[in-house]
């Protein structure tokens, strides 16, 4: 008879080994990232997650693991090639609570990630979020987000309740990044506030201004990249505090990845079909959405929570110069994938350069009219947006 993988069990970066014996094993799970024990009153605890896992893993002769695997080797992999999966639990998120799937076949370690979904509100998003992260890789041809590969739901051994998963791309050596005091500055002229990324491998670092700002252009051009000008599709809502982007610094080299979409969806109605007969009004319109899409990303790319879950903050001025870079990259990567029109991009800062400091402000205002008003970065927003738009202002004239 085949033998089967051995599974292990591990917490974040920790090397103990876990078991049913383990102390940790019959605790409640944190529900979210501010840990309160439960969320739609769902309570499963550390082993009901690990072998809800396993169980998944191990559906139909280990299915979408061995199909994942395959995909990512291009060869037809069988179970019993497998001889060991570790899963570890990588952190509590708002909708998630991710593992990391560590797997081994002969000497190679081939990585995924299981998203799981156990609240309410989460399980509504996974499957979502699954088909649109489908629909991005088939659509474009960009690998800033991970590609998917399965997804299911398991029911809770002795509990009335299932959770849902889907199997992804495990993205190597990146890293959580977030907004943070910095505390031991040496140089007076250096900012207080500079970006902190978690590395657990190293230990954590603060990015130099060159590498803010390069972080903050690569975000803009990420988003840039799935806009749609035509449907004005875009990934939104998304957040930095969040930690929907991670980061990977290598050989003064940085990538960045978006590793969650929650919706891809038009932000504004579509023109009629006499608009859309006038070459010149469809172009009107296509810039018209791509100025209210670029100020809403400006104002998005400066808010964090301090150290990933501490109060709003509002970042450096710098950000606004990387949003501009990152845009304009943005544009001209989707213009030489015929995307949009060639002379769209030129069009774009002809255009925005007719607008006045005063005709700006007035759209950001428009623009944070729409969110929610209850939500709690809408005062920082307020209290700094006259002066991003003076930044802005100016970062375009610069062009």
């Amino acid at each position: 008879m085949p033998s089967e993988p051995q599974f292990k069990y591990y917490l974040q970066h920790k090397k103990n080994l876990l078991s049913k014996n383990s102390n940790i094993w019959s605790l409640p799970l944190p529900m979210n990232r501010k840990k309160s024990q439960k969320a739609d009153g769902i309570s499963v605890t550390y082993g009901d997650y690990f072998y809800a896992i396993r169980s998944f893993l191990e559906k139909d002769e280990f299915k979408s693991i061995t199909s994942a695997i395959s995909q990512q080797l291009n060869q037809n992999i069988k179970p019993e090639e497998i001889k060991e999966i570790r899963i570890y639990l990588e952190k509590h998120g708002e909708f998630y609570h991710p593992a990391r799937i560590e797997t081994y076949i002969n000497r190679s370690r081939i990585l995924f990630v299981l998203n799981v979904a156990i609240s309410n509100t989460g399980k509504n998003y996974i499957k979502k979020e699954f088909e649109i992260l489908n629909k991005l890789n088939n659509e474009f041809s960009f690998s800033f987000i991970p590609k998917v590969y399965s997804q299911g739901k398991i029911g809770i051994k002795n509990k009335d309740f299932e959770i849902s998963m889907f199997l992804g791309e495990w993205f190597e050596g990146f890293n959580e990044f977030h907004i943070s005091q910095n505390k031991h500055k040496q140089d007076k002229t250096d900012s207080s506030i500079k970006i902190v990324v978690w590395d657990h491998e190293k230990g954590n670092f603060f990015l130099s201004p060159d590498e803010t700002l390069e972080l903050y252009s690569r975000v803009a051009m990420i988003l840039t990249c799935y806009y749609n000008a035509e449907t004005f599709e875009q990934i939104f809502p998304w957040h930095h505090a969040a930690g929907d982007f991670v980061i990977k610094l290598q050989n003064n080299n940085m990538e960045l990845k978006l590793i969650t979409v929650r919706q891809y969806a038009s932000m504004f109605r579509h023109t009629s079909g006499t608009e859309k007969n006038n070459k010149d009004s469809t172009v009107y319109f296509m810039l018209e959405g791509m100025l209210v899409f670029f100020l809403n990303l400006s104002i998005r790319n400066r808010l964090d929570r301090l150290d990933g879950v501490g109060e709003i903050v509002w970042s450096d001025n710098i950000a606004v110069e990387g949003t501009l870079k990152g845009f304009l990259k943005g544009l001209s990567k989707i213009s030489s994938k015929n995307l949009i029109p060639d002379a769209l991009a030129t069009d774009f800062i002809n255009y925005i350069s007719c607008f006045t400091k005063t005709d700006l402000l007035e759209l950001c205002n428009s623009i944070v009219n729409t969110y929610n008003p209850m939500a709690p970065e809408i005062s920082v927003i307020r209290q700094n947006l006259k002066n991003h738009v003076d930044i802005l202002f100016s970062t375009i004239k610069n062009l």
